[in-house]
């Protein structure tokens, strides 16, 4: 049997960023795209050009920076919307415009308070405006598995007549299974026959926690593009996660008889990636990224996976990226090995930002014993999205102890003047953050706060996360890395300040639209 091509549509930066507290700035999604890109992901879906100039100044650069794929932008049925997006990604290599309509009765009646003849005249009329524009069209029907099959089908073969080449019925609220998925495109595949001149797309919400699932049944249903999020970030529950629909097609290809163009080694550094852009961690049991997805505690499977690792591994972990904490290199290692190592992690740094990251890397070599990949890999992703640095820490002093009240001092410099505050706190990071506020000047609430580490040991790197809420209710996350916590904790709250200013300065706000 002839194995089929899976196209994998990556939604992260649009769909995924809707997600609570999964937010992106200008230079972390251009990041994120281009890890992507290296993934060899077909689509990039860059945003919601309309939605704001800070989403359509994403979404044009993206599409001016990426070669190697496809980069779309999603759009309503409406013609500024889609004009907004041609804007946006006309000078992509291969720009596609994509528009979504609702179908539903539900939707029809409530959201768009139409009749479906009107909708169908709309989806019609859009999509041929669309395609005045490039050939690469793609329309979705919104809530497509709560539709009239009638009336999907026929909505469906007027857009591949008016100029549509691809078509996605998607699943928006989560809402079927896996039975009723493959059974739903088997007869979509019958009633509307213009679907085998197209690409015939899916795309699956989490909200039943059947999002991979019926997207594989999709897969077996003839469905040749898969719309999906990296660690299945997304609105509500999530998306379906793109990471386990690319390593059950790649692990079951006897089953599915399908293959995508993913690599797959690159599954965990972007996973990493985007964990360390917004903040949100996936639990340790996520299957393939989870820190447990290669665990192996009870005695039995142990002694098992000893003796031959396909006892209780479906996958190896280098499969997806995985490897073990190697010592590559040491504080006497140079720049030229320190940039190898670097590019064989998969980071492109241009020069200030190498240089940056390399004496950060030397400061590390002389206070831990060993350096990791995983450090180099945390210095190296912390520097390649950072932000113009309007606040720089130049120095802190902590008083702490269980019989006095804590108190910090905090210096740091802005516009190249050094200003200094103190405060007093419920312990030593509340008052350093307290201390920061009073430097910033306006007034922030501290939404979320962690601390790990990046490897093991006592001099294990730390790895701070604090998440701050201005009073118009954004929130910004940054993160901070040191061997002391204290420190780490200061940068991250520092590097959420700085994400803050520049996000607003820079107009990089979005409107939120419900979309597909």
């Amino acid at each position: 049997m002839e194995v089929k091509k899976i196209k994998i549509f990556d939604t992260t930066l649009r769909d995924g960023e809707q997600s609570p507290g999964c937010s992106m700035n200008l230079k972390e999604k251009i990041e994120m795209a281009k890890q992507l890109e290296r993934m060899h992901v077909d689509v990039i879906e860059a945003g919601f050009a309309i939605s704001s100039q800070g989403d359509f100044i994403s979404v044009k650069t993206i599409a001016e920076t990426v070669k190697n794929c496809t980069v779309a932008s999603l759009a309503r049925a409406s013609e500024k919307d889609i004009d907004r997006a041609w804007e946006a990604v006309k000078e992509a290599v291969d720009p596609r415009i994509h528009l979504f309509l609702a179908t539903s009765p539900l939707h029809m009646e409530y959201k768009l308070h139409m009749q479906p003849d009107d909708v169908y005249e709309m989806a019609v009329a859009m999509t041929a405006r669309a395609a005045k524009y490039c050939s690469n069209i793609e329309f979705s029907a919104e809530d497509a598995t709560r539709s009239n099959w009638k009336f999907l089908a026929k909505v469906i073969e007027g857009v591949i007549a008016a100029g549509a080449s691809t078509v996605n019925l998607p699943d928006t609220v989560g809402y079927t299974t896996p039975d009723e998925h493959y059974a739903f495109f088997m007869r979509m595949r019958e009633m509307a026959p213009s679907l085998e001149k197209v690409t015939i797309s899916s795309h699956c919400h989490n909200d039943l926690g059947l999002g991979v699932a019926n997207s594989l049944a999709a897969v077996r249903a003839g469905v040749t593009q898969v719309e999906c999020t990296v660690n299945g970030i997304g609105e509500r529950a999530g998306n379906a996660a793109m990471e386990e629909i690319v390593m059950a097609l790649y692990t079951r290809r006897d089953y599915y008889q399908a293959e995508s163009n993913i690599v797959t080694s690159e599954i965990v550094h972007s996973s990493n990636l985007l964990t360390r852009i917004t903040g949100v961690k996936v639990q340790p049991n996520k299957a393939i990224v989870g820190e447990n997805a290669f665990a192996h505690e009870a005695g039995i499977h142990q002694h098992g996976v000893l003796q031959n690792r396909a006892t209780y591994e479906i996958m190896t972990p280098e499969s997806v990226g995985l490897n073990k904490n190697n010592l590559v290199l040491g504080k006497h290692s140079g720049k030229h090995a320190f940039k190898d190592r670097v590019n064989s992690l998969g980071y492109d740094l241009d020069e200030t930002e190498l240089e940056i990251a390399f004496e950060k890397f030397k400061s590390l070599a002389d206070k831990k014993k060993t350096v990791y990949d995983r450090d180099i890999e945390a210095l190296v992703a912390k520097e390649a999205v950072q932000v113009p640095r309007t606040y720089r820490l130049n120095s802190f002093v902590i008083n702490s102890g269980n019989t006095i009240t804590s108190t910090a001092v905090i210096k740091m410099t802005r516009d190249e003047k050094i200003i200094e505050k103190v405060s007093r706190g419920e312990g030593p990071i509340d008052a350093a953050f307290k201390a920061i506020e009073k430097i910033v000047g306006c007034e922030l609430t501290l939404e979320d706060y962690q601390i790990g580490s990046v490897t093991e040991g006592e001099d294990a790197l730390g790895d701070a996360l604090v998440k701050i809420k201005t009073a118009g209710g954004t929130v910004f996350s940054g993160r901070g890395l040191s061997t002391d916590v204290i420190e780490a904790s200061i940068h991250a709250y520092v590097n959420a300040v700085n994400k803050m200013i520049y996000t607003e300065k820079e107009g990089f706000t979005t409107v939120r639209i419900e979309s597909i």
